[in-house]
């Protein structure tokens, strides 16, 4: 049974901007999986779907069995909390420090102080950032901020990790560390789908591939070598 299901989905902006045309897949619970594609090639109005920030023209979106659709307005923050998104650009809030920024994640939920205190030191540890818990945005590196984003995501243990573009905005070497990261949380549990263009990553990573062009699925492929 897939825990993310796409069902002939298709999205319209307006009258003539067809964003996705008939795209079905499903992602099983534990899977991590490649989303690949031009820019403009429908990999973020995927994601968007998914977390019901926006909705289909047609078709139907799963998750855990559930139409995402359906789901009411004051279920979607605990929805939300189930599917942990990273962005490409971080989305840090630079006027608080390392251990603030997660914890923001949790105080919005009215998490304890006990939970907060728990909770923020693990992710934290996870992602390789326990020694820079008092430093600031400004202070931490391309890679180093996209791992802070991330233990973000994971403050509240979602089900799924959606990393839109996590290396876009970072070096190599730092993209390498990201990578390792992401690889490790999938290695514990955690369905992990990245929306990606950087083919060499997608190689050397060896996992399933899912690549989008104007809007359609044209491939699926569990091989250990893609080559666009």
């Amino acid at each position: 049974m897939s825990q993310i299901e796409f069902k002939n989905v298709s999205k319209k902006y307006g009258q003539d901007s067809v964003a996705l045309e008939e795209v079905s897949f499903g992602i099983n619970d534990g899977e991590f999986v490649f989303l690949v594609g031009p820019s403009g090639a429908g990999k973020s109005t995927l994601v968007k779907l998914l977390i019901r920030e926006i909705l289909p023209s047609s078709g139907v979106v799963l998750f855990n069995d559930r139409d995402v659709g359906l789901i009411p307005q004051v279920e979607l923050p605990s929805l939300r909390r189930k599917i942990g998104v990273v962005f490409q650009d971080f989305k840090v809030l630079k006027s608080k420090n390392v251990f603030e920024n997660v914890a923001i994640a949790l105080e919005v939920a009215d998490s304890s102080d006990e939970t907060i205190g728990n909770v923020v030191p693990n992710v934290l540890g996870l992602v390789g950032l326990s020694d820079k818990t008092e430093r600031f945005p400004s202070q931490l590196s391309g890679g180093e901020l996209q791992r802070l984003s991330i233990a973000r995501a994971l403050a509240h243990e979602p089900d799924v990790l959606i990393a839109d573009e996590p290396t876009g905005m970072i070096d190599p070497g730092s993209s390498a560390e990201v990578m390792q990261v992401l690889d490790k949380i999938n290695s514990l549990g955690t369905t992990v789908l990245m929306a990606t263009h950087d083919f060499s990553i997608v190689d050397r990573m060896k996992r399933r591939v899912i690549r989008v062009e104007n809007g359609r699925v044209i491939s699926d492929k569990n091989e250990g070598k893609y080559n666009g």
